[in-house]
């Protein structure tokens, strides 16, 4: 959906669907930013950059919705396959 104001070009997540996944997905990204220290290290280069907390936050959270979704659409492999009954 275009979220453009002014010189800002920009677009963004549909806000309508699942309300607990988006929910789930802004914990995370916010966890994310508080504990690790790769996203840390992003958030401290994306604000040199100019971008403002919630910007960046929105990326986080397309960045994490498109991990979570390769994890849910990848078929599941383990390491300790169950063994068969007959």
């Amino acid at each position: 959906i275009p979220a453009s104001s002014g010189r800002t070009n920009r677009h963004r997540l549909n806000r309508g669907g699942d309300r607990q996944a988006n929910n789930a997905l802004h914990v995370i990204a916010l966890t994310r930013m508080r504990h690790d220290p790769r996203t840390r290290d992003y958030v401290t280069r994306r604000t040199a950059e100019g971008l403002s907390k919630k910007d960046i936050l929105r990326c986080l959270k397309r960045f994490i919705a498109r991990e979570v979704y390769k994890h849910l659409t990848q078929p599941a492999t383990t390491a300790n396959p169950l063994p068969q009954t007959t």
